[in-house]
C-alpha cells in the first residue's frame, strides 16, 4: 500500500489549481486567436469554472487538519467533491443563462483543464511494479 503525505498532497492539490489556471489562460488565448473575442472569453469562462471547482475542493479538503483521522479525511473528500460538482453545475447554469458563449470553446477549455488533473494524478502515483524493499 502506498500513501501520499499530507504536505505533499496539499502542494499537489494547489499545483493542480495553478496548472488549470495556466491551461485556462492558454486556451483563452488560443480560442481568441482562432475564433475571436467571444471564443476567447468563452474558453476563459469554461476553464475558469473547472479551476474554481478545483480551488474549492482543494481549500475544503486540504485547508483543514486531516492528519491522523482517516474517517474525517474521507468525509472531507466527499463533501469537497459534492460542493465542487454543485458549484460547477451552478456556474454553468448561470453562464449559459447570462452570457452568449461559444459552446465549443467553453467546453473544450473546461475539458482541457482535466488533463492537468490527470497528469498530476499520474505523476503522483508510485512507479508501476512498485519496488518494495525487503524479501
Amino acid at each position: 500500500m502506498s500513501a501520499i503525505e499530507l504536505p505533499r498532497a496539499r502542494r499537489l492539490a494547489f499545483r493542480v489549481v495553478l496548472g488549470q489556471a495556466v491551461v485556462t489562460v492558454t486556451a483563452g488565448l488560443i480560442a481568441w486567436a482562432l475564433g475571436g473575442e467571444r471564443a476567447g472569453l468563452s474558453a476563459l469562462v469554461g476553464g475558469g469554472i473547472a479551476t474554481a471547482g478545483s480551488l474549492v475542493m482543494a481549500v475544503l479538503v486540504m485547508g483543514g487538519t486531516l492528519a491522523g483521522n482517516a474517517q474525517r479525511a474521507l468525509s472531507a473528500f466527499y463533501v469537497g467533491e459534492a460542493l465542487k460538482l454543485v458549484l460547477v453545475a451552478l456556474l454553468f447554469v448561470v453562464v449559459l443563462k447570462v452570457m452568449r458563449v461559444a459552446p465549443l470553446a467553453m467546453f473544450a477549455a473546461f475539458a482541457a483543464t482535466f488533463l492537468v488533473y490527470w497528469i498530476a494524478l499520474l505523476s503522483a502515483l508510485p512507479p508501476a511494479g512498485g519496488a518494495s524493499g525487503g524479501a
